[in-house]
């Protein structure tokens, strides 16, 4: 697998205009100033750095945890093409960059307001999020896509239920959903698995915003990588 670091030879993940470009590089010459050494990779570091320039909070500098895998996978499901993005809300599916996720033929998909979904969680006394999830497992979504959990933890507690006990096999979980009630529970239980590949917040800090800064971070790194090998 081959990895790179986003430059300013990327093209398809920069912003559209030399002045969006002059202030996103500037922002991340801030951060990497503000921060100075930190624990992260190389691979790992961008992502984190995308997350800090989404929220302006520099706790996300230790806040932020990967499984050992997470790079790679998530860079081999972007490079592979087609790859589905499934998110447990629509606020995901709206923030990604659209000319991006076309660059890798990527899509995504949200079941939140299903139908079958509500009446399903009106009926079993559960969430939306929790049903939304086990439709897009019933429909085979699941398996081989990247996964990202930005508000609800019930989804992302139900997303480890389907992984450990229904066999799915997402190739990367972006778990960081925001809040008071099981937000903190949720990504501590996502982060005890080891065989399938994971980022996450610690604490109850998170949010969909996040899940698409870490988005844009991995089709970033995934632009580079071509850029480096043609």
């Amino acid at each position: 697998m081959t990895t790179a670091t986003p430059t300013a030879a990327n093209t398809i993940t920069e912003q559209l205009t030399a002045a969006g470009r002059a202030i996103e590089h500037d922002s991340f010459a801030i951060i990497d100033a503000e921060v100075g050494q930190h624990d992260y990779t190389d691979e790992q570091w961008p992502l984190v750095r995308r997350i800090i320039h989404a929220s302006a909070d520099f706790e996300f500098n230790g806040l932020t945890a990967f499984h050992p895998d997470a790079i790679r996978a998530g860079l081999a499901a972007v490079q592979k093409g087609g790859t589905p993005i499934v998110a447990d809300v629509e606020m995901i599916c709206v923030g990604l960059s659209a000319p991006r996720l076309r660059h890798f033929g990527m899509r995504t998909q949200h079941y939140i307001s299903d139908p079958e979904v509500i009446e399903l969680a009106r009926a079993e006394a559960t969430t939306r999020a929790v049903q939304a999830m086990r439709k897009a497992q019933r429909l085979g979504r699941l398996d081989g896509a990247i996964v990202g959990i930005g508000n609800a933890p019930t989804a992302l507690i139900e997303v480890i239920r389907l992984i450990r006990e229904e066999g799915a096999r997402p190739a990367l979980v972006i778990g960081m959903p925001v809040g008071f009630v099981s937000a903190a529970e949720s990504k501590a239980l996502l982060m005890t698995l080891t065989d399938t590949p994971w980022v996450a917040i610690k604490g109850r800090k998170g949010g969909s915003t996040l899940v698409v800064a870490s988005m844009h971070a991995l089709l970033g790194l995934a632009e580079a990588a071509q850029q480096s090998t043609a």
